[in-house]
Parts: structure tokens; sequence; C-alpha cells
């Protein structure tokens, strides 16, 4: 998985379409994902949140990509980020259902 998920945003052809924070029911927990929504496939990846703070670094002054939320540069800026949960799902094999809420 790492080698992949070195260049899996590497694609100049590949488009955001949208993303955004979901909950994920995983069988007996509840896990805060970030859903990356690709013209191409689905990436899930998992929040996490940076513990340790450094000792007197300004994180404002960290460069985040432009294109991404203005909610996602808050995150990523107050020391957060986002690991990848598990392969990117093709659209081309992915099913959406609406279920009702639990």
């Amino acid at each position: 998985r790492e080698n992949s998920s070195e260049n899996i945003l590497s694609s100049a052809n590949r488009l955001l379409l949208h993303e955004g924070k979901l909950m994920l029911a995983e069988s007996t927990r509840l896990l805060d994902v970030y859903l990356f929504l690709f013209d191409d496939f689905l990436l899930i990846t998992k929040i996490k949140r940076n513990k340790k703070k450094h000792g007197g670094s300004d994180t404002s002054l960290i460069p985040v990509c432009p294109s991404l939320t203005p909610e996602l540069q808050s995150f990523i800026r107050e020391g957060g980020f986002c690991t990848v949960l598990d392969q990117p799902i093709p659209l081309d094999r992915l099913i959406l259902k609406n279920v009702e809420p639990v």
C-alpha cells in the first residue's frame, strides 16, 4: 500500500469532484473518515489528530493545497492529517445505496 499511495494523486488528468467528512460504521465503533471522490475512484482516509504540540511552532505557516476545502485546510494547519484507510475504490466497482438514518 505504501508504494501505490505515493503516486495516488499524481495524475494530471484526475479531477477531484467532491470531498468531505463522514462517519463510517465499522463493526462495533464509529470512525471519523474523510472521503475524496475523484472522477475515477473513491478514496477513504482516516482522520488523525496530532496529539503532540510542536514546541512553539506556528502551524499557520504550513503551506496547504488551495484546492482543498477551508475545513480541511484548517484541520491540516492544526496538525491534523489523513491516512489512506484502504485501497481506492474504482467508480466502476462502486455501488451506492440509500439507507435510513440509524
